[in-house]
């Protein structure tokens, strides 16, 4: 086994603190969980990431998504350098944009109109905005463990029953703002009737996940997403996907290609901007043509479209577009590891199991099936924290949260598949 120094990340975390709270930009990256410091990285290249420290990774994070060809893809890195000679940001209307939400909405069949922004919680924001104003309504449902960003009325956690409306899940979101949210359990088909009876008329949208991957990897069941498509016609409410992590990840399509169903709206990010920062949403023209300038809901974003984003995003999507084997490689390579993975849990008896939908997994360490958040709860975050620190030293870099996906790239060989099968099987006999 590979010895792992860390002793410059641990120096420059330390440095962080001081300046950056928590030392990092985002939290889940602080590895408070597993009781280390995060390695702060320096490069990366096809499978694999680098810390300052020199110590090399076969990378499962990706990003947190959009890497689904690999770090540093050449075709992606010809392109970037192309435009750079052309210029960095114009604040103005590009040919690029126009090919961008052409090319979605040939590939996704319910987004008739897009537009660009510059995160997840942008687009998340902005398309509960403009849900209200469509159907003239304020109150939105959302699911316990699905995450949206960090916009306030989302901001909220589930009371004791689907009927309770949320209490704030972070400081500084007001009581007011977040009165409107209603917070119903995941895959629970009653409890989404019992809402629409007692509060339909006044539901604005639905907004989920409906490839969970925020309490880890938590499929919505067919059935359920149906019971959603069919209360949100009877009572005149819009049905939001976030698909900011598996649109373009699990399928070409997304995850409505996958259950056929029609969101009225998507919300996208990740891989349509090729690992840099990007968020978009889209749906039914008429919904859409709201948005000022044509309408009178009102969001804008100085650097939204921006040309290398554009370029990054447009470059990954043609090359998943033209080689729809990818797809089939990256569910090759995902059931291998999965397969993999439940075999040392079977050989050592460790308490876990493995959810999977395409080229996004999560080992929870658990008794019992994640279908829910409630079920999610019940993992030993202790024992995934163990797991991820030795996976770690290992030379396999994981989210370091039980509530965080894996993410399986067209990069990784059966090389690095093997060698973090190895180290799986050695981490799950350690936690014995």
């Amino acid at each position: 086994m590979v010895i792992m120094k860390f002793k410059n990340s641990k120096k420059l975390f330390k440095e962080a603190k001081k300046y950056i709270p928590g030392g990092v930009n985002s939290p889940v990256r602080a590895y408070k969980g597993i009781d280390t410091a995060p390695p702060f990285i320096s490069k990366a290249n096809g499978s694999k990431v680098y810390d300052e420290d020199g110590n090399e990774y076969i990378d499962f994070v990706g990003s947190w998504g959009p890497m689904i060809l690999g770090h540093n893809h050449p075709a992606i890195r010809e392109a970037l350098a192309k435009q750079l000679e052309l210029g960095t940001s114009y604040g103005a209307p590009t040919r690029l944009e126009n090919e961008m939400a052409r090319l979605i909405t040939e590939i996704v069949p319910s987004v008739e109109m897009l537009r660009m922004v510059n995160s997840g919680t942008e687009a998340t924001m902005s398309a509960l905005r403009l849900a209200r104003a469509y159907t003239k309504r304020e109150k939105i449902v959302k699911f316990a463990g699905n995450y949206h960003g960090h916009e306030d009325s989302l901001l909220a956690q589930a009371g004791s029953g689907a009927l309770t409306h949320s209490v704030a899940g972070s400081a500084g979101v007001p009581a007011n703002v977040i009165k409107n949210t209603i917070v119903a359990n995941y895959n629970d088909i009653e409890g989404i009737e019992s809402i629409f009876r007692h509060y339909g008329k006044q539901i604005a949208a639905v907004i989920l996940e409906p490839i969970s991957g925020n309490m880890g990897v938590v499929p919505a069941k067919q059935e359920f997403l149906d019971k959603l498509r069919e209360v949100t016609d009877q009572y005149g409410s819009l049905l939001v996907f976030d698909e900011v992590m598996t649109g373009f990840r699990v399928a070409l399509g997304g995850v409505q290609s996958l259950y056929s169903i029609k969101p009225d709206l998507t919300c996208f990010g990740k891989i349509i901007g090729g690992g840099l920062p990007v968020g978009a949403y889209g749906g039914k023209r008429e919904i859409m043509e709201m948005i000022a300038p044509s309408g009178t809901v009102y969001q804008a974003g100085t650097l939204s479209g921006n040309p290398l984003t554009m370029t990054a995003g447009l470059t990954t999507i043609k090359i998943l577009k033209e080689n729809p084997e990818i797809y089939d490689q990256l569910e090759e390579k995902a059931q291998k590891i999965q397969k993999g993975i439940e075999k040392a849990i079977i050989e050592t008896g460790v308490t876990a199991n493995v959810n999977r939908v395409g080229s996004m997994m999560t080992i929870f360490f658990s008794d019992n099936p994640v279908y829910d958040y409630d079920s999610a709860k019940k993992c030993d975050t202790k024992n995934y924290s163990k797991y991820c620190k030795l996976m770690l030293e290992m030379g396999i870099y994981l989210p370091p949260s039980q509530f965080e996906a894996f993410f399986v790239s067209y990069a990784h060989s059966n090389k690095d598949i093997e060698k973090t099968i190895k180290a799986n099987g050695f981490a799950c006999a350690k936690l014995l």
